[in-house]
């Protein structure tokens, strides 16, 4: 359905620190390194880049966008703990502690260092 989705950010360099570390335990790793944005991809498909980070083409100040939420797919309740556990560790603001929602998926929420809101979830 995506082609990909990009991430604003006001620090490259602090932003790219924080989403290598909490994108690790998804097999998701930095591809890509210019000097206004940061790609990554599944390490199984490197040349197919799905997130960017990315300071705004038009140098105004990235802002988040109220009930915008990216949300990632994991592969295990304990993925999601660790992801959440990682983000939390990095500075990351909680938005909802690893748990159960709807009553039967496997969900966290978490505010990234620029404020966006992101999720990580397993389906049961």
């Amino acid at each position: 359905m995506f082609a990909f989705i990009t991430i604003g950010t006001n620090n490259l360099k602090k932003s790219s620190a924080f989403y290598s570390k909490i994108l690790k335990p998804l097999k998701i790793k930095k591809v890509l390194s210019h000097n206004r944005y940061y790609g990554y991809a599944k390490k199984e498909t490197p040349k197919k880049i799905e997130l960017y980070l990315i300071r705004p083409h038009n140098k105004k100040k990235a802002t988040i966008g109220n009930g915008t939420m990216i949300t990632f797919k994991a592969n295990s309740k304990k993925t999601v703990n660790e992801f959440y556990k990682i983000g939390i560790s990095l500075g990351a603001i909680d938005e909802g502690m690893p748990g159960p929602r709807h009553g039967k998926d496997y969900y966290a929420y978490l505010r990234d260092l620029d404020g966006n809101k992101i999720c990580i979830f397993k389906k049961i």
